[in-house]
């Protein structure tokens, strides 16, 4: 089984990525939060999820254990395959999809393409203990405002790129002081790259 992949990537699209390892190219499916987190040119680390299939193997990767193991859980709903935990994944950060579902947010939840307001409701049922279990310490947190859970994401992303933490942390404040609410933290990321490199 293979828990994990690193090196350079040789190919970026929406939703995979192809990783150079030793010579061998890797076809791994990502989130739209993933991709956003993986750098441009050191070499990446994906956390790796295999799923077996009838006529193939699949390998999904993520730039944090968090999400692969939000990504796992997504898979013992019932009704929820590989692809669908993939774009749910795609379209709300971690921090997001934790308080959607301790809020019972099936608004939120149900907005995201291909997931209806009965899978929303299968999500929050089959998920609410797994996620306390998973991270019981940040139950009262996240139920804090969203921007401050972003502005601390992207500091994070910021300092795992490399970035020294005050420097992450003041150019996070700075991108989401203007931003709109709705960004997503790859756009978030992709602002911060910009500033960064000026």
């Amino acid at each position: 089984m293979i828990a994990f992949l690193r090196g350079p990537l040789i190919q970026r699209d929406v939703n995979r990525v192809i990783v150079d390892v030793n010579g061998v190219g890797y076809n791994v499916f990502v989130s739209l939060n993933t991709l956003g987190l993986l750098p441009e040119t050191k070499d990446a680390l994906l956390h790796i999820h295999t799923a077996f299939r009838e006529n193939a193997l699949e390998l999904y990767g993520f730039a944090t254990t968090e999400e692969k193991s939000l990504f796992e859980m997504l898979l013992s709903v019932s009704g929820i395959g590989p692809k669908t935990s993939l774009t749910i994944l795609s379209g709300i950060s971690p921090p997001e999809f934790r308080e959607a579902i301790f809020q019972k947010d099936l608004a939120k939840l149900s907005s995201i393409p291909g997931i209806g307001k009965k899978s929303a409701e299968r999500i929050v049922v089959e998920l609410k203990e797994k996620i306390l279990k998973l991270s019981p310490k940040d139950s009262t947190k996240i139920v804090g405002h969203l921007s401050k859970n972003l502005e601390e994401d992207l500091t994070s992303s910021l300092v795992n790129l490399g970035y020294k933490q005050k420097v992450a942390a003041e150019t996070a404040h700075k991108i989401l002081e203007k931003a709109e609410p709705t960004i997503s933290l790859e756009q978030a990321v992709k602002l911060a790259f910009k500033d960064l490199v000026r």
